[in-house]
C-alpha cells in the first residue's frame, strides 16, 4: 500500500473513529467539546488520582501517551493507557496500536508492549502490535482521511453512548 500522510492524524482521531464519524468530523474541524464533559473530567481525576507517580508523555504533539515504562531486563518499552471502562475496548485498543505503530515507524522503537490499563476494575490487559493490525491502521488512517475531508460532518447516528458525549448538545439539540 502507498505510504499515507498521516500528519493530521493523531490517537484522539483513532478513537473516536470508532466511537462516532460525526464527533471525528467535529473534533478534526476544531470543534472541541471535551472540556465541558463530566465523563472527560472524570477520566482525568482518575487518570491523575491513580497513577500519581506517572508521568505523560506528548510526542511529536501526535500522540499523548499516558505512561511509559522500560524494562531493561528484557529491553522492552511498554506503553501504558489509562481507561475509565471497557466500553470502548475496540477504541481503546485501537489507540493504543496507532501510538505503539507510530513509535515503531517514525521512532525506530522495537519490543513495544501495550497495555490497557482499567483502574476501576484493576485490570490490565495486553495488547500486541501485528503485521495484521498495522494493515488494518493503514485502511482506518485512509477512512479517518475521508471522514475529515468531507464538507459537513457525517449525518448524526444516535446510539446509547450519545447521552453523555461531550458533542450531544451539537448533534441532538
Amino acid at each position: 500500500m502507498d505510504e499515507l500522510n498521516t500528519d493530521n492524524i493523531n490517537g484522539t482521531k483513532i478513537n473516536y473513529y470508532f466511537i462516532c464519524p460525526t464527533k471525528l468530523w467535529l473534533f478534526s474541524h476544531n470543534i472541541h467539546m471535551e472540556n465541558n464533559s463530566e465523563d472527560v473530567k472524570l477520566g482525568k481525576h482518575l487518570h491523575e488520582t491513580t497513577y500519581k507517580r506517572e508521568n505523560e508523555f506528548l510526542i511529536d504533539n501526535k500522540i499523548n501517551i499516558d505512561f511509559i515504562k522500560i524494562n531493561h531486563e528484557n529491553n522492552t518499552t511498554e506503553i501504558h493507557e489509562i481507561k475509565k471502562s471497557k466500553k470502548m475496548k475496540k477504541a481503546h485498543k485501537y489507540q493504543l496500536l496507532y501510538y505503539m505503530n507510530y513509535l515503531k515507524k517514525e521512532k525506530n522503537i522495537e519490543n513495544i508492549k501495550g497495555y490497557l490499563n482499567y483502574p476501576n476494575t484493576r485490570e490490565k490487559e495486553e495488547v500486541i502490535l501485528t503485521k495484521t493490525n498495522e494493515e488494518e491502521l493503514e485502511k482506518i488512517i485512509k477512512k479517518i482521511q475521508d471522514i475529515i475531508k468531507q464538507e459537513k460532518p457525517p449525518i448524526v447516528q444516535k446510539k446509547n453512548i450519545c447521552l453523555k458525549c461531550a458533542y450531544y448538545e451539537l448533534c441532538f439539540i
